[in-house]
């Protein structure tokens, strides 16, 4: 009996509902839009063929023909170039905004005279006042093409950041360039002729009106540990023991601020290094090339100190380099950890500082 009950009890409050809902269904036939929203606006669906007044129908296909006139996007809203009320946070200077890593093909200049075509990834920044609450992205890659076609030099660079000041109402800005430069080498001894590639970037940097050049250039070659040298060939003699000392994979990453007049040349800091660490990686060997290259090895074996402090020597000795930076970092064949070292001439590079993840930034895989 009382499972009866409770299904009676169901049936009238259905039938009670539907007569409620039959009464706002009339109610709101003939309502308007006005009176549904001030009553509950969840009515006006209470009429699946009518269209909701407060949700209207719009056009779904993409207009190929509309084009913007000028009243048109000065109507458009811009946020981002609003006023400071705007700013979310505390109201800084910021030293650095815009975009990062966007790539098209660069002429660059080399040291024999020719031209080379590079895939190029450029990074563009701008202060920005602490009263401003943003900057149009999109006007540092507009004012950057507006030089993409010209064989690029550190004055065309220069050019190119006296727009970025100019188009975003900037005090400083910076624009630095990346790519991949390729070198012929030729193989130790049988001659044979490979490319190269050196990871270069060249930054030029505005602040408080002085104007400031730098490249950094990585340099990979080989180390060979002169510790484990010297073990191996104590096996060696002592109980005619083979033993083979462990070299690894290793990279510098020479940042160096331009100075005086005179032109320094990719090739220039490339031949640097190589002169006083002959050690670097192959590109083409045959067994010849490759008994040449342990022979090598053996004969210029350096712990990571050693490195920093031989490729500080060319770069204090010439008189286009300014302040510079290098930090070198051997990736260990024996332990499961990676042997590094920096070091800095001049206030530019120095640091108390180190960023966590720059050694992991030295790693180049084949």
């Amino acid at each position: 009996m009382n499972v009866h009950a409770t299904e009676l009890e169901k049936q009238r409050e259905r039938e009670a509902a539907e007569a409620a809902l039959a009464v706002l269904r009339g109610w709101a036939e003939t309502a308007t839009p006005e009176e549904v929203a001030d009553l509950d606006p969840s009515v006006a669906r209470l009429l699946p063929d009518a269209p909701l007044p407060n949700y209207p129908e719009l056009r779904r296909e993409y207009p190929q023909d509309f084009e913007p006139d000028d009243a048109y996007r000065a109507s458009m809203p811009d946020l981002q170039n609003g006023p400071s009320s705007l700013i979310k946070g505390a109201k800084q200077h910021l030293q650095h905004v815009g975009i990062s890593n966007f790539h098209l093909p660069i002429r660059f200049h080399t040291r024999d005279a020719g031209d080379l075509t590079l895939e190029t990834s450029v990074t563009g920044t701008v202060s920005l006042e602490a009263s401003k609450k943003g900057i149009n992205m999109s006007r540092i890659m507009r004012s950057f093409y507006k030089h993409a076609q010209k064989t690029f030099s550190f004055d065309v660079i220069s050019d190119a950041l006296d727009d970025y000041i100019a188009d975003l109402g900037s005090v400083d800005a910076r624009l630095m360039m990346k790519f991949r430069y390729p070198a012929e080498v030729k193989s130790l001894r049988s001659g044979l002729v490979g490319y190269q590639y050196y990871d270069i970037a060249l930054e030029l940097v505005d602040a408080g009106g002085v104007r400031r050049k730098f490249m950094h250039l990585d340099y990979v070659y080989s180390s060979t540990c002169p510790c484990s040298l010297e073990l191996s060939e104590h096996a060696r003699e002592t109980r005619g023991q083979l033993a083979t000392p462990h070299s690894q994979r290793s990279v510098a990453r020479l940042s160096l601020e331009y100075s005086g007049e005179d032109f320094l040349w990719f090739e220039d800091v490339i031949d640097m290094a190589r002169k006083v660490v002959p050690t670097e990686t192959q590109v083409m060997v045959k067994r010849e090339d490759e008994q040449a290259f342990a022979e090598l090895n053996a004969a210029n074996p350096i712990f990571v100190e050693d490195a920093a402090r031989l490729f500080c020597e060319p770069l204090l000795n010439d008189p286009r380099v300014g302040d510079f930076r290098i930090v070198a970092s051997h990736q260990e064949s024996l332990h499961s950890h990676d042997a590094v070292s920096i070091l800095t001439e001049g206030p530019t590079f120095a640091s108390d500082s180190i960023d966590p993840k720059l050694f992991s930034t030295l790693f180049h895989v084949g």
